[in-house]
């Protein structure tokens, strides 16, 4: 690797940090507005036209608050624990294909970096971001914060195990770890049709791993003062409130990858080929990029307005609710995609269409059996206090 080279990827890396911080930022204003419409009400409207400079207007906010270090707080660990969170989230994005830009040499310009076990890059680095919460917790000496700090633990073991189960069956289907060639394994049918059952298991697990309503459990004003964060202010909460959304986005786009076609989008590669002999095959290419990178990043906005949508919807559960539901539903139904898909793809792998049929239609008929079933009521006995010492005896 030369010189030139180091120079060029030392530039990808801040460009794409730099990309992923501005599309948090307005996240946050676009979550604010859709929530607003959503609830019959005002959103921020007065920060620029149409708050557009609103969250520039958060920004200098944080930035100048009073930054306070608790007293008996472990003061290396607490200062060095939003750093824990916000890193993780950030290098998501090198192993996640966002468009197809040749190069001209093999390789493609909206893809950082082509990793042979991408898939397991993307597992190890989403589960590294709880170490930053739970060590926040632990380090700020405050008993509502450390709680917050073991429920994230717990709630992420929960839910990783149905992630990577449904990661698993796109791995099964594609036959490949690379992110890159489960996008190009696409390009004829999108997983979501055969992985249908995986989709709406990674939906419901990645909401719980990046702890959004209605899994924040993690930061239940409540009975949590505000969760692991309490004693945090000034721009170390906002490090942490960017890490939630960064990864928020970050799973998103993962999903994007992984069911819904990634970069691809229907005739997108035949109007390259048709450019090249009309503009030449540089022109070409960026068109073919910057297209690509839009049809990737619609899909990312399409699923982000239903994580808004969900949040705007559904109320917080209760913990017993999480963990039965992590446990004892989403399990279950990730242990059953994987033997069904290993199973229908042996029986039926010369006629894929008909596999990936057969896969989306049993799918369907399991999420509606569990949806149909619904939570089931407590049946808890009673125990009837004796009214005098004579009973006692």
């Amino acid at each position: 690797m030369t010189w030139l080279d180091i120079l060029i990827l030392i530039i990808k890396c801040v460009v794409l940090a730099l990309a992923a911080t501005t599309l948090f930022a307005y996240f946050t204003l676009f979550e604010r507005r859709t929530l607003a419409r959503l609830q019959n009400r005002v959103g921020p409207n007065r920060a620029g036209p149409n708050g557009f400079l609103q969250p520039l207007a958060d920004a200098v906010k944080l930035f100048f608050k009073e930054d306070v270090v608790p007293i008996q707080a472990d003061r290396w660990v607490y200062l060095v624990s939003p750093a824990f969170a916000v890193i993780p989230a950030l290098i998501i994005w090198v192993a996640i294909p966002l468009g197809y830009w040749p190069d001209g040499m093999g390789g493609n310009l909206l893809h950082l970096a082509a990793i042979d076990v991408g898939i397991l890059y993307l597992l190890a680095v989403t589960s590294l971001g709880v170490y930053g919460i739970a060590i926040a917790g632990w380090a700020s000496n405050n008993k509502y914060s450390m709680l917050g700090g073991v429920r994230a633990s717990a709630q992420v073991i929960s839910y990783e195990l149905a992630l990577g189960l449904a990661i698993l069956g796109v791995v099964m289907q594609a036959g490949t770890l690379r992110t890159e060639a489960i996008v190009e394994a696409q390009n004829g049918l999108w997983f979501i049709v055969p992985q249908f059952l995986a989709f709406v298991i990674f939906l419901i697990a990645s909401t719980a791993e990046v702890v959004r309503a209605p899994f924040d459990l993690v930061e239940a004003e409540q009975e949590l003062v505000g969760g692991y964060n309490t004693e945090y202010g000034s721009m170390k909460f906002a490090l942490f409130f960017m890490s939630e959304y960064i990864k928020l986005v970050a799973m998103n786009a993962i999903a994007v990858t992984l069911f819904l076609g990634g970069w691809t989008f229907p005739f997108l590669t035949e109007l390259h080929q048709g450019l090249i002999p009309i503009i030449g095959e540089p022109f070409a290419n960026a068109v073919l990029g910057l297209l690509s990178l839009g049809a990737f990043m619609l899909k990312v906005a399409a699923l982000s307005f239903l994580s808004v949508w969900i949040r705007a919807t559904l109320p917080r559960v209760r913990y017993d609710q999480l963990m039965d539901l992590g446990w004892k539903v989403l399990l279950p139904m990730a242990l059953f995609n994987v033997a069904l898909t290993a199973v229908v793809n042996v029986l039926l792998g010369s006629q894929p269409l008909i596999a990936a049929l057969v896969l989306f239609l049993v799918g369907a008929a399991v999420i509606a059996a569990v949806s149909l079933r619904g939570p089931q009521p407590r049946r808890e006995g009673v125990t009837m206090v004796p009214s005098t010492i004579r009973e006692l005896r």
